[in-house]
């Protein structure tokens, strides 16, 4: 098993790298490959992935990415490529906070998550998860933000009425508010 990678990014696709370790180019599927400099050396910490068809490498740059894609993957339902996206869009604060709040729409803006799985990530992980989010009003309005424009509306719109919107409500009860605002 690895458990981390040091070594030079020499390509990047659209789903992956290739980090050069000592002469050996693994490729290594990662959330936001972009994100990683061509010729930049990092440390890229490591999930295998093997089965019977598959030997796969996942790649996050943190720990804490890899220990909420670790425990995402044993929920029902959820392979690796479904948690990996997840890490593409969402901060792991956001993530966590969604699952201790019972905030499926926020799980459910991420690829190939519908409603059923959202539930399925809740049921399996809340109140499991050990990594402290803090709970500030900022992080509320950027969800509030994103939730919004996922569902069309435009950056203009939303401005105008999410100082409006009470920040001590969960966020569902935000967006059901902020709906009410946009429609009037």
């Amino acid at each position: 098993m690895y458990s981390y990678l040091n070594g030079k990014i020499e390509y990047q696709n659209s789903d992956s790298i290739v980090i050069d370790v000592n002469g050996i180019g693994y490729k290594v599927f990662v959330p936001n490959p972009f994100s990683y400099e061509l010729n930049n050396t990092y440390r890229v910490f490591v999930y295998n992935h093997i089965r019977e068809d598959e030997y796969s490498l996942y790649g996050f740059k943190t720990l804490e990415e890899k220990e909420l894609f670790m425990k995402l993957i044993n929920v029902k339902g959820m392979g690796p490529k479904v948690a990996s996206g997840i890490f593409a869009t969402g901060s792991i604060k956001g993530v966590v906070d969604a699952i201790n709040k019972e905030n499926t729409l926020y799980l459910t803006k991420f690829p190939k998550i519908g409603e059923k799985l959202a539930k399925q990530i809740i049921l399996d992980l809340k109140g499991k998860l050990n990594i402290e989010v803090e709970d500030t009003e900022d992080n509320n309005v950027e969800e509030l933000i994103s939730v919004l424009e996922n569902l069309g509306y435009k950056s203009a719109e939303i401005k105008k009425i999410v100082s409006q919107v009470d920040a001590s409500k969960s966020l569902e009860n935000q967006v059901k508010e902020a709906l009410k605002l946009l429609l009037k």
